[in-house]
């Protein structure tokens, strides 16, 4: 029997979330944040946000200085900041891009940790809102071009 990976423990988590949320159309979600701080949750919100890739945010820290320094080590101090109440985000980064048409538009880019937790919440919501989409709101999610 081998160990459950994150990304299985967070599939049911987010299945049952949805279900709960189909089934039982009058519940409120009330307590959510414990989930956010679930090691599995921040591990699997970690591995998506590595895939995405991204430049560093205004504290200069990269995925690959979090790796060498131990990024186990780093979610479990993450982990700890928001389960103490102690996680406040970093100011973003402000970077300017060139526009099409000439010009440019602000990007701001936040910093690897806050991109983690705002994933993990991701994980956590995103299913009990999918669960409100009706079928013709989510192909429209996935088609820009539709004029619903």
């Amino acid at each position: 029997m081998s160990l459950p990976t994150p990304v299985k423990t967070v599939e049911k988590l987010q299945i049952s979330l949805q279900m709960k949320a189909k089934t039982e159309l009058s519940f409120r979600f009330y307590a959510l944040w414990d989930k956010v701080f679930r090691n599995d949750v921040l591990r699997e919100a970690f591995a998506r946000c590595r895939a995405n890739a991204g430049a560093a945010g205004v504290d200069g820290e990269t995925f690959e200085q979090i790796e060498a320094h131990g990024q186990e080590r780093w979610l479990g101090k993450l982990q700890e900041e928001l389960i103490k109440g102690q996680y406040v985000p970093k100011p973003l980064l402000r970077v300017w891009i060139p526009k099409s048409s000439g010009g440019q538009r602000p990007l701001g880019i936040p910093c690897i940790r806050d991109r983690v937790v705002q994933m993990a919440v991701v994980l956590v919501i995103g299913p009990i809102f999918e669960a409100d989409l009706l079928p013709k709101h989510y192909s429209c999610i996935l088609d820009f071009k539709c004029a619903c």
